[in-house]
């Protein structure tokens, strides 16, 4: 196979987008390539090395899965426990279905729980269990296991009952359980811990592109849900252990071949996305040209994670970005798994020439704990403003309002496409209703429902 110039070919990507600092990892048939570029913090202009380390984001869900996982092989608990059998005492809404919400909805963001919860519940190793008392009055978008939002809170709650499990915090059980037996050196959780490598600084990439975020980490009580940092090499190691079916490169079964297996079967499928995917456990399953690709995305303040694997060609990729943009990952990674697999990602739906029938329906106002969606009508669309609302409002790096047209993707009115700024990728956006009648509009994963004031 011939040798591609990977370090260049991400420099001109990243240049391109404006992105200070990246590191992407490539893992094929047991073989490695890191490629490092520019800087890690514009403030500082200390610069990106293979061993610098990134906030992963959201692709920390995948490892706390993998804890879970790992309890069900132990026979601790099953797909099928619930919350209130696995945490005696904790309420999840106003008419409590703690009862009902089992492991598996939690993997699969099909609790109903409202996902963006972010309450700010301290810095104590009791964080998680400060959380979790703060669910009785948490919303209820949709009744449990009817259908798919994204949900972070449904995470903490996971990271909980790891802790309650093992009797011990959920980053003390992540050091146990896949830090230590992995051999990995560069995984941490905490801010004080980053301090000790070349650690990664987030950027804005809008409105003003390489300014570096006022804000460093998320909240402590994220945690299972998006706080790893850790460089590229030992995300890899992670994304080998999925493909050496559980067995660590030293030889050392941590999770069962079963337990891999079952994490790739399709458990739930969302709405119709930018780029279409099933849901196992936890992981995100795509058909790309008639492979399956696997993998999971990360975003916090100013950082972008991504990760893909291609099991049948035994490839994983990531990309770890100190930037908002999100314009370079489907060039990049689309290039590595075309050069070793054969397959691109597919072309993102883009906004067709024709006029939306009744648009004006959908106009009101959408809103759950992380935000309030205010559509209006426009000749030729609709118009979205979104305000960031709760915790995360105080600590996110760009505005706290932000204005998107709307271009429809068919004439039924109901699906359309937006992009947070020129030159970014088209996302979509659905209108619909759920089993009850309630109507939402799906976007950026999560079902937002339409408030009662609205309809």
């Amino acid at each position: 196979m011939s040798q591609v110039d990977w370090a260049g070919m991400l420099a001109a990507y990243a240049d391109v987008a404006g992105i200070p600092g990246a590191v992407l990892g490539i893992s094929y048939d047991g073989k490695r390539i890191v490629v490092p570029y520019g800087v890690l913090s514009t403030a500082t202009g200390v610069t990106t090395t293979v061993d610098s380390v990134f906030q992963i984001g959201s692709i920390t869900k995948l490892w706390t899965a993998t804890m879970v996982m790992q309890l069900i092989d132990e026979r601790r608990l099953e797909l099928d426990s619930t919350v209130a059998q696995l945490l005696p005492g904790v309420r999840v809404g106003v008419d409590d279905v703690a009862d009902q919400i089992t492991v598996r909805h939690l993997l699969t963001h099909s609790s109903g729980i409202d996902g963006d919860l972010m309450f700010d519940t301290g810095r104590g190793d009791d964080c998680l269990a400060k959380f979790a008392a703060q669910l009785a009055d948490v919303a209820q978008i949709h009744p449990v296991g009817t259908a798919y939002s994204y949900c972070n809170a449904g995470f903490t709650l996971l990271g909980r009952i790891i802790e309650v499990l093992d009797g011990t915090g959920w980053d003390k059980a992540l050091r146990r359980r896949l830090v230590e037996p992995l051999g990995l050196t560069a995984t941490v959780t905490l801010p004080e811990e980053a301090l000790l490598f070349r650690a990664a600084v987030g950027h804005q990439a809008h409105p003003h592109a390489g300014k570096p975020v006022h804000t460093w980490g998320l909240m402590r009580s994220d945690g299972p849900s998006g706080l790893i940092t850790q460089s590229a090499d030992d995300l890899l190691t992670f994304a080998e252990l999925h493909l050496n079916h559980g067995v660590t490169g030293a030889g050392r079964s941590v999770l069962s071949a079963d337990a891999v297996a079952a994490m790739l079967v399709e458990q739930v499928r969302p709405p119709v996305t930018s780029a279409p995917f099933a849901v196992g456990l936890t992981w995100r399953m795509s058909e790309w040209g008639g492979r399956r690709v696997i993998g999971h995305d990360g975003w916090t303040l100013g950082q972008r994670a991504f990760l893909r694997v291609d099991p049948e060609a035994r490839l994983a990729v990531c990309l770890l970005t100190n930037s908002d943009a999100l314009s370079p990952y489907e060039r990049i990674i689309s290039d590595v798994i075309e050069h070793y697999a054969g397959v691109r990602v597919p072309e993102r739906p883009a906004p067709v020439d024709v006029l939306p029938y009744r648009p004006e329906r959908h106009v009101g106002r959408y809103e759950n704990a992380g935000g309030r969606l205010e559509v209006t009508a426009r000749p030729a669309g609709l118009l979205a403003t979104w305000t960031t609302k709760g915790d995360f409002a105080e600590i996110i790096s760009g505005p706290a309002v932000n204005v998107y047209e709307l271009l429809p993707l068919d004439e039924s009115g109901d699906r359309y496409a937006f992009r947070s700024h020129p030159g970014q990728p088209w996302e979509a956006v659905t209108f619909a209703r759920l089993n009850d009648g309630t109507l939402y509009v799906f976007i950026r994963d999560r079902i937002t429902p339409k408030a009662a004031s609205s309809n």
